[in-house]
């Protein structure tokens, strides 16, 4: 028997969501993946139970109960500051009915998440802030990629980063709380080492534990609090019901920090950041006189974490790295294990995640689906065509996936609350395809693809103005050559999708280097197709296979996988890069296709493993390039580009640059040891 859909859930909203789950039910479970993207009936009824009238709907719009800077003492003794978001009854006090409990720890501060709260819980403010929004309208014009950002608004983010009142408000518990050495909380920040892990796990069981509690705890944040979510799921505290990750990373290592063993240039800066908000005392807790000597005094002893470590990566000879700075370098090591695969196949906890294909968690955001060993009714996966500074832009609007507030509420709703609102029939996996729009599937490489290898060839194409214009084949070619390119020419980097991604969607206001790839393939090798002759699928990760040479002892590879238009606009559609004397490949996390050529590509990533180059001597190296999920459409070309640096997405770490002394690199086109890129095609490119 269907249960109550959920309380304060209009007539229409209830049939709507029988009819839809009736239909549900009388169809074949192999139909799961043809759920629309949009959600339907079923989405319908998911946002008219968010925005419709509320179990508790206090006195006025938006009203809750706030307890700020309530202390939570982890086992260490350590206290970490939450603020406690409740609802009110119809005098405005908080309800003593126990109900399900979000937890979000962030180092971003509950006074940050305060304030969002607070420019979106304005009586009819943010409803005519989000109105506005959508109707400025830019797409066409040489501003359209700041309508990209705006609509982030009206996509519901922002009451995903720390608190929704009309979540609050239909009966939820929200508590924010700064992580350990951030924000107003005591101790020293762990940056994702296991005693943060730790943290989560004991401030979720405390929440379980309060009187306002029903014992069942959910989990919610974006970008940082994401990541912890996943840390903290694989612990699978008993308490824990569902989490709802948005651009989470289950591999920081390999998404940001380190791609292809570079330096992202994000985490230095990233690491500034929060070394200077940590620092600053709460003004809320300030002003209410919430004073506390132990937050000082363990500011003052430890005011920037991290940078000793930043600035032990200046040594110039890699061979001489200091050994605090080469412990952590090693597997098993705190910081290693904090950065390195946080184990999503022991997650037992139902789980929404959200990813965009332009953030810079994409990597493993895209894989994590696959990752996460439970059923299709437990797991979902948004991939949005989103940077990582504008999660959800523009859903809930024809044709988009719901809002990202309207799908929390109704994932909590489901494992919280026990309602059967259909929220697990939905995708499972719903993708924006790059180069046409939003599918559904049964993971990211849900169409029928083969991998096929496509060849660089030295033919050239005719196509592109760059520093070699090559072809692209699935012919093995008979031609050779030596193609020369320079780390200093690959300074148009600077102009690139990837410089995009790295600026968290910043520099994306510029689409005639976000958006086309042809100033900065001036500074790099292309290889272009002929166009395709019908839509041709790429779904799935892809590696490239490049015989390389070099003058010196080390090198550094980029490769993006571009679309092609007839008008000669180039869109990256996905990338990856490699340390060559990082090159040592982790077989146990790659896989291979029945020709014995990688299709997923993991590196070792340690100074035990690293292989100087011999200069003069050819050497092969297999580029893991991220998943992706695009169509080429009739007439349009598909485009190889190869470059020796890829700045500022990543560059060579300080003491392998001086010893790579930004020498041109060389790439080997030999029929005896071919080049080319392993390519998941739903056809042949014809």
């Amino acid at each position: 028997m269907m249960r109550t859909v959920r309380r304060g859930l209009g007539g229409t909203a209830v049939f709507t969501v029988a009819l839809a789950l009736t239909a549900l039910w009388v169809t074949p479970v192999a139909a799961r993946a043809d759920t629309p993207p949009d959600g339907g009936a079923l989405a319908a009824a998911w946002q008219s139970t968010h925005d419709g009238a509320a179990r508790y709907p206090g006195r006025y719009p938006g009203e809750v109960h706030i307890d700020f800077d309530v202390p939570i003492t982890m086992s260490d003794g350590t206290v970490l500051k939450a603020n406690v978001y409740r609802p009110v009854d119809a005098n405005g006090n908080p309800v003593d009915t126990p109900l399900p409990t979000i937890v979000n720890l962030t180092p971003y501060t509950k006074f940050a998440s305060w304030l969002a709260d607070v420019a979106l819980s304005v009586p009819w403010l943010s409803d005519a802030l989000i109105q506005l929004v959508n109707a400025v309208d830019l797409t066409g014009t040489p501003l359209e990629s700041i309508t990209d950002l705006t609509r982030v608004l009206s996509g519901g983010a922002a009451r995903t980063f720390g608190v929704d009142r009309r979540l609050i408000q239909h009966g939820y518990t929200q508590v924010v709380v700064d992580t350990r050495g951030t924000g107003y909380s005591q101790g020293t920040w762990q940056f994702f080492q296991s005693r943060e892990t730790q943290d989560s796990v004991e401030t979720i069981d405390w929440a379980s534990k309060q009187p306002w509690s029903d014992g069942k705890v959910g989990m919610n944040g974006i970008s940082y609090s994401g990541i912890n979510q996943y840390m903290v799921a694989a612990e699978n505290p008993p308490a824990l019901k569902a989490i709802f990750p948005v651009e989470g990373s289950t591999d920081v290592i390999g998404d940001v920090a380190a791609p292809g063993g570079g330096l992202g240039m994000f985490a230095p800066l990233y690491i500034a950041l929060i070394d200077v908000i940590k620092n600053i005392p709460d003004p809320v807790g300030v002003l209410m006189g919430h004073l506390d000597m132990k937050w000082l005094l363990d500011r003052i002893s430890t005011p920037f974490e991290f940078f000793d470590y930043m600035l032990m990566t200046l040594t110039p000879d890699v061979n001489t790295l200091p050994e605090p700075l080469r412990t952590q370098l090693q597997p098993g090591s705190p910081l290693r294990n904090a950065f390195t695969d946080t184990h999503p196949e022991r997650i037992k906890v139902p789980t929404f995640a959200y990813g965009g294909w332009q953030d810079i968690f994409a990597p493993s955001s895209s894989m994590v689906y696959d990752r996460i060993s439970l059923p299709p009714e437990q797991k979902k996966l948004i991939m949005g065509n989103t940077y990582h500074a504008n999660p959800g832009s523009g859903f809930g609007n024809p044709g988009t996936p719901p809002r990202l507030d309207v799908l929390q509420m109704a994932w909590f709703d489901k494992w919280l609350e026990g309602v059967d609102n259909g929220i697990d029939q939905y995708g499972p996996v719903v993708s924006y395809q790059q180069g046409g729009w939003f599918v559904s599937g049964d993971s990211i490489a849900h169409q029928v693809s083969d991998y096929r290898r496509v060849y660089l060839s030295a033919i050239r194409s005719g196509t592109a103005n760059s520093v070699y214009d090559g072809s692209l084949t699935q012919q093995q070619p008979d031609d050779q050559a030596q193609l020369t390119v320079s780390p200093l020419s690959g300074v148009t980097a600077l102009c690139s999708r990837d410089a995009a991604v790295e600026s968290i969607g910043v520099l994306s206001i510029l689409p005639f280097c976000a958006k086309d790839d042809r100033i900065h393939e001036t500074g790099g090798l292309t290889f272009t197709s002929a166009p395709v002759s019908e839509a041709t699928t790429i779904t799935g990760p892809i590696t490239a296979h490049l015989n390389t040479m070099y003058d010196t002892t080390d090198g550094y590879w980029s490769v993006t996988v571009n679309d092609v238009a007839p008008d000669g606009q180039s869109t990256v559609l996905t990338g990856g890069q490699l340390t060559a004397s990082l090159r040592a490949v982790d077989e146990d996390k790659s896989k291979k296709d029945a020709d014995g050529d990688y299709t997923e590509t993991a590196y070792k990533l340690t100074l035990d493993d690293r292989q100087p180059l011999v200069p003069g001597q050819p050497t092969v190296l297999d580029v893991a390039v991220n998943a992706t999920n695009a169509v080429l459409q009739p007439g349009h070309r598909l485009r190889i580009d190869v470059y020796a640096s890829n700045f500022p997405r990543g560059i060579l770490l300080p003491p392998v640059l001086f010893e790579s002394r930004l020498a041109p690199q060389h790439l080997v086109l030999d029929p005896a040891e071919p080049s080319f890129i392993n390519l998941p095609l739903s056809r042949d490119l014809t």
